[in-house]
């Protein structure tokens, strides 16, 4: 199975953390990172696609994918 996930946050370390803490996981980068501005609270958002590798799982809809 190929498991997906888009990881966003505010501009700040802990985005950057967030997409590290994936990566250290064996999730790989998809894609180049988005940037939008989030003009309700005055602030940068960022987003990261990463993907995975999951061999021997299929996928199901109540399958947790920050704990693969």
């Amino acid at each position: 199975m190929k498991a997906y996930r888009f990881l966003s946050a505010d501009d700040t370390s802990e985005f950057c953390h967030k997409v590290t803490a994936a990566l250290s996981k064996g999730w790989s980068l998809y894609g180049d990172p988005h940037y939008a501005f989030d003009a309700e609270r005055g602030v940068m958002r960022c987003g990261q696609a990463v993907t995975k590798d999951v061999p021997g799982k299929e996928y199901a809809p109540d399958i947790k994918l920050g704990q693969l």
